[in-house]
This record gives structure tokens, C-alpha cells and sequence, in this order.
């Protein structure tokens, strides 16, 4: 009983200040980031990323301070872990289908996710007076995972030469396209469809390069319109365009006119920016 004391309050003298870890503060001021609570963590849909915290108490038998430190932090990770994993599961991919829908199709599927998420990041730490360690880890859901879910799917080809220089010869030039879907109930996925009222794409995977779309995802997600304009992903002159309702049994699809589909099929240019995946939606 005194060796078990003795470790705790020499922990507790030894904790190291933390940040606070309130939920709505893991991406400190997240500004026109659309964040979404998905099971025990977040998804910020601008930045691509997931964050979940994790918990470990220390162990009071264990031989010395070092080890009881250690053996708390070990727990923390194995819990961010398991809770990324529930997280990661209720990513919505498509209209039709999340993460977990996936894993459960494919064994191979399943092991590739959660091997990346075996690899995530620690970007904050809190330890408590009484030795408990809590950590914030983030993982990307482009690359590795993204990967994994999009398997051989179909995705156009990368804007050549040719492109670059059609989308030069005509006007205007728009760097970008921006999908006001504000107002409608939508919801954030990893790839969308954007359709016109006949159900034709006019954008998703089958525009989409896949070199951009493992690279960026397939579109970012942002909370406002006029702010959505000067991020980067659409530069400085997107087309804005405002969806009428959403399609799909998740509500992620998003329609839009048959006349403004028309006005980005018949701007060359368009081309370029929609393979490289400059498109932003808000909701």
C-alpha cells in the first residue's frame, strides 16, 4: 500500500500542464471548417482529418514511476485507437454506404484501415495529477484510407496539356467551383455526386482525377459561402452555383439544375479545375 502512494503522488508532482481538451475545441478556431461529431470523435471535412481522444489510468503496482507513466499513455493509445476505429466506421463514403459498409464487404478492405489508423499521430497530450494520461490523435482520411475505400473505382484522367490550354483560349476563367447547399439537410461525404434533375453526373469520381481526389478527397466541405470563395481549394474566382435538394438514401448527393449543369459542361476550362478536384460544397 505505501509503495502504490508513493508512485501515485510522485506522479501527481511530476504531471505536466495540458491543453483543455473540450470536444469543440480540438481544431482550435475552425472558422469556415465544417466539423462533424461522428461517433466518439470529429471529422473536420475541410481539412480531412479525424481526431478522438483516449484515455489511460496508470498502473499502482507498477515497479516505478516511469513505468506507471508509460503504462498510462500505452492505455491511452490502445483506447484512441478503438475509439478512431468507431469513429472511422460511421464515415459517411458515399450516398449509399460508409465506412463500415466497406469494411464488412472486404477483409482486405478492413485490414488496410485499420493499419492506418495504427499509424496516427499524436497531437496532444494532458497529464493528470493522479498519473492518468488523455491524448488527442488525428488521422487523414485522404491517402492510405481513401485509397482502400476507392479500390479500382473509376476516375478520370489527370487534365493534360491540352486541357490547360482549351480552358486558356475561352472565358471566363473560374479557378474553381463552390456548391451552395445551405439550407437543405445535406450531409458531408467522402465522395459525393453532384447530378443534375435528369440524374446525370455532372461531378464526382467519374471527373475526379484520382491523383487529386487521394490527394485532397474529392471535394472540401465549408460552413459559408463567402468564405468558402478565398480558400485556397477554389482559389480566388470560383463559379458559385446553389444546389435545389439533395438525392440518395444519406442525403449527401446534391442536385442541381439542368442549366446551370449545362454552364459548367460548356465551359472548357471547367474541365481542369473539376479533374483536380477544386470543389467545395457548404452546408
Amino acid at each position: 500500500m505505501i509503495r502504490k502512494l508513493t508512485v501515485l503522488l510522485a506522479l501527481a508532482f511530476l504531471a505536466l500542464p495540458g491543453s483543455a481538451f473540450a470536444q469543440a475545441g480540438y481544431f482550435g478556431d475552425a472558422g469556415n471548417s465544417f466539423v462533424q461529431n461522428v461517433g466518439p470523435g470529429q471529422v473536420n471535412w475541410q481539412t480531412m482529418k479525424l481526431r478522438v481522444t483516449g484515455s489511460g489510468a496508470p498502473n499502482p503496482n507498477a515497479p516505478n514511476i516511469a513505468v506507471a507513466r508509460l503504462g498510462a499513455e500505452r492505455a491511452a493509445k490502445a483506447d484512441a485507437f478503438r475509439n478512431a476505429l468507431e469513429s472511422v466506421q460511421g464515415v459517411q463514403v458515399s450516398a449509399e454506404s460508409t465506412v463500415q459498409d466497406f469494411m464488412l464487404q472486404s477483409d482486405t478492405i478492413k485490414t488496410r484501415v485499420e493499419g492506418t489508423l495504427r499509424g496516427f499521430s499524436v497531437v496532444d497530450r494532458k497529464y493528470f495529477n493522479d498519473g492518468g494520461v488523455e491524448i488527442v490523435i488525428e488521422v487523414t482520411l485522404t491517402g492510405d484510407i481513401a485509397a482502400a475505400l476507392f479500390g479500382d473505382q473509376a476516375f478520370a484522367a489527370a487534365p493534360g496539356a491540352d486541357n490547360m490550354a482549351a480552358a486558356q483560349a475561352q472565358g471566363p476563367v473560374y479557378t474553381g467551383l463552390i456548391i451552395d447547399a445551405s439550407g437543405l439537410g445535406s450531409k458531408p461525404a467522402m465522395s459525393p455526386r453532384i447530378i443534375d434533375e435528369r440524374g446525370a453526373e455532372v461531378y464526382g469520381t467519374g471527373v475526379a482525377s484520382r491523383e487529386f481526389a487521394l490527394d485532397l478527397g474529392v471535394v472540401g466541405y465549408a460552413r459559408d459561402a463567402e468564405k468558402a470563395k478565398v480558400n485556397d481549394r477554389v482559389s480566388d474566382n470560383a463559379l458559385v452555383i446553389k444546389a435545389i435538394k439533395t438525392d440518395g438514401p444519406a442525403g449527401t448527393n446534391l442536385v442541381i439544375s439542368n442549366a446551370d449543369a449545362e454552364m459548367i459542361r460548356n465551359v472548357t476550362q471547367n474541365l481542369s479545375f473539376l479533374s483536380k478536384c477544386r470543389v467545395m460544397i457548404v452546408l
